[in-house]
């Protein structure tokens, strides 16, 4: 973000059946240390950098962009999951005329790529695609977290500081695996699928889905290696099934 955000008080993360639930309130420490502190440190290892970048404006959006367009920074990933505090507090990622303006503000303020994560909290997850794409993103990562709540029967109260939270993890992934299959019909800009992904297996359905990538998040919070795991697991299926190239099996369910 463009100033450091210290996030949301209370209890943050909750377990819940084949998940988890988060509210940590997008806490960093702003551009400005990411610049200065963070980027040099992550210079040193021999990995494209994608930094996800969220503001409460259009203008803080490109004003954020704008400070990351340096060397080091290979692309840049937009959180739209974010309520516009200039519009009444509606989430730009909620309707597909705010997400496109979030894009082009990003966009006129950055050479690097540009992926868009879009929230499954919509009536219609390919128009808010379509809307992105005509903006001019790059790519599309999908999906962001699903709004949950979860109540200490004891305590007659929320578990979560903010009350809701994200709901992440496999208990998501079928949804996920859903949106990631129709918005690859619907576009031509890359997909980068995520939601519950713990396995190889996992993976391969998004990939299969349409997906050029995917991303693993909840799975490394039990364990650090899954993406690894997952890795290999997928060079043991093309191996088993005699396939050379993993294009063959991007979209390849129709």
């Amino acid at each position: 973000s463009l100033e450091p955000q210290p996030g949301n008080k209370g209890q943050r993360a909750v377990e819940t059946p084949s998940g988890m639930l988060n509210s940590i309130g997008l806490e960093n420490p702003g551009v400005d240390y990411f610049l200065e502190t963070t980027l040099p440190q992550l210079r040193q290892y021999d990995v494209p950098v994608i930094v996800n970048i969220y503001a409460h404006s259009y203008e803080d959006y490109g004003k954020v962009a704008k400070k990351l367009d340096v060397e080091g920074v290979d692309a840049l990933e937009i959180n739209i999951s974010c309520p516009n505090v200039k519009e009444g507090g509606l989430v730009f990622g909620t309707c597909p005329d705010s997400a496109a303006e979030v894009v082009k503000a990003v966009k006129s303020n950055t050479s690097k790529m540009v992926i868009t994560k879009l929230s499954p909290n919509v009536t219609d997850i390919v128009a808010m695609a379509q809307a992105v794409e005509a903006a001019g993103t790059d790519a599309i990562s999908l999906i962001n977290t699903l709004i949950g709540m979860k109540i200490d029967i004891d305590r007659q109260k929320p578990v979560l500081g903010n009350v809701i939270g994200g709901l992440s993890g496999p208990a998501v992934r079928p949804v996920a695996v859903r949106m990631c299959y129709q918005v690859a019909q619907n576009v031509h800009v890359p997909i980068i699928g995520m939601g519950g992904i713990s396995t190889a297996e996992d993976a391969l359905e998004f990939i299969m889905a349409g997906a050029t990538a995917v991303s693993v998040g909840t799975a490394n919070f039990i364990n650090p290696a899954t993406t690894l795991e997952v890795v290999d697991g997928i060079k043991t299926y093309m191996e088993r099934h005699q396939i050379n190239d993993i294009n063959e099996l991007i979209g390849c369910v129709k």
